[in-house]
């Protein structure tokens, strides 16, 4: 199996920490709103990856934070007149309620920020005993120069860095660069105590000290949404390495952005979906299928057309589960013909495939015509002919292979007959209405699906082809 590695910027052989084991750990939501479609590409692909590690027969130990005490946090609860925990409570069961529905396992553990303080200000304690971190007036931040691999995650050096980032300047730092691990008390902002006087944590320290209490000074992956390599993940890296001396995580790992109609997604420029709002149209198979048909690296478009083309796209794949769940109630023959053991060794080698393209940086999108190719080779030859224990190869090969995508695994069992004969009144209401193309158009898609249409004088009735 073959990672890409943001560290090295090139694609490395996976070879876990400990043998059959992974340990995993991506950031997750600032909990102060509904998480956008953005943030659903990140979940739904590092969910992918850790149902293929699993699918793999690796032991997945995935952790994913809650960010519950923050500026924007701060900021809204004041605006609601409530607690930053009342804000964090709701939105972290808003979170779990939109990825439940997103088909995204729940991680080992999901640690909050604020459950945490004591083991945060240990590891900020040690940062300042090591020289790698300093106090001012109740602020603690990282010397950025004081740790010499600074910038290397993102290829740059400090300088560079510094030239190309936005840097509010703080006379209270020795650099510019140098990022705060400790902040202090703000009028009306929550707080604990520490050496320094009260205050709360900064951003970037919260992973590093979950990460390192959850899964151990050295992790086998670390991932994140791209927009993370800079400054938060080169942050982590920078501070977890200072305090242990050794290598934070193995392989870095970084999902790329969501554009909606070919312009980068913004609330000013109206375009800004959450996930919640896509899931009130569209099924979680469909928003997934979507997600992954590009792969993870690679910047996608978010457009209604588009997701409209997925959902089409995806019901050839339940047509085929529903007419192989139909099969399996008519046909004739319980055991594999010679000729169908044959034909099954064909369609093992589509299992190889899809294993051979997510080994290779979790490819879905190679995975996913896979799939598509396997259906259409089932789709041609199978039939009321066909045996028993081949359809149920069929079934679940396809089911199989749906499973680490988080796709097709609904049993569609009943609703083939039910959705052709609510198309036959929908197309003989056409006729009646002289609709001759809507009439045409359904007679046509049902024939594409195997369904053939036979208008008799006792009405209209229908036979698979």
């Amino acid at each position: 199996m073959k990672v890409f590695n943001t560290m090295t910027r090139r694609k490395e052989e996976f070879i876990p920490l400990t043998e059959g084991e992974v340990k995993m750990y991506v950031c997750g939501p600032t909990v102060y709103n509904f998480f956008h479609i953005g943030n659903a590409r990140t979940f739904v692909v590092f969910d992918t990856v850790r149902r293929y590690f699993e699918y793999r027969g690796y032991k997945v130990r995935f952790i994913q934070n809650f960010t519950d005490i923050d500026d924007k946090m701060i900021k809204r609860a004041n605006e609601e007149n409530i607690t930053v925990k009342e804000l964090g409570d709701r939105f972290i069961k808003e979170y779990y309620q939109d990825a439940d529905n997103l088909n995204i396992e729940r991680a080992t553990v999901n640690p909050r920020a604020t459950e945490y303080i004591g083991e945060i200000i240990s590891f900020v304690k040690d940062l300042v005993d090591k020289g790698y971190a300093y106090e001012t007036n109740g602020d603690v931040y990282f010397n950025t120069k004081k740790f010499n691999d600074y910038g290397k995650l993102s290829g740059q050096n400090l300088e560079e860095l510094q030239a190309g980032a936005r840097i509010d300047i703080d006379e209270r730092k020795k650099d510019p660069m140098d990022f705060a691990i400790w902040k202090s008390q703000k009028p009306g902002e929550p707080a604990w105590e520490s050496p320094w006087g009260m205050g709360r944590p900064g951003w970037h320290i919260e992973c590093s000290c979950m990460a390192y209490k959850l899964l151990g000074e050295t992790i086998d992956i670390h991932a994140g949404g791209s927009d993370l390599a800079f400054p938060h993940h080169e942050n982590e890296i920078a501070q977890s390495e200072a305090r242990t001396g050794k290598s934070f995580a193995k392989y870095w790992m970084h999902s790329a952005f969501v554009n909606v109609n070919n312009q980068k997604m913004s609330k000013s420029l109206n375009n800004f979906f959450t996930a919640r709002e896509i899931l009130e149209k569209y099924e979680p198979d469909v928003i997934r299928l979507f997600m992954l048909s590009g792969h993870y690296r690679t910047q996608i478009n978010f457009s209604v057309e588009l997701l409209e083309s997925t959902k089409s796209a995806l019901d050839r794949l339940y047509n085929a589960i529903s007419i192989l769940e139909n099969l399996l109630g008519e046909v004739k023959i319980e055991q594999l013909t010679d000729d169908e053991k044959q034909y099954i060794k064909d369609l093992a080698s589509y299992k190889e495939k899809y294993i051979e393209k997510m080994d290779d940086d979790f490819n879905t999108a190679d995975a996913i015509s896979t799939i598509f190719d396997l259906v259409r080779d089932i789709n041609t030859n199978l039939g009321v002919d066909s045996s028993k224990e081949l359809v149920n190869y069929s079934l679940n090969l396809i089911r199989e292979l749906g499973s680490p995508l988080g796709i097709l695994q609904k049993s569609t069992k009943g609703s083939l007959e039910e959705e052709i004969e609510k198309l036959i009144e929908e197309r003989q209401q056409a006729r009646k209405n002289k609709d001759w193309a809507l009439s045409d158009k359904i007679r046509d898609d049902l024939k594409a699906r195997g369904i053939v249409l036979e208008d008799t004088p006792q009405g209209v009735r229908w036979k698979k082809a």
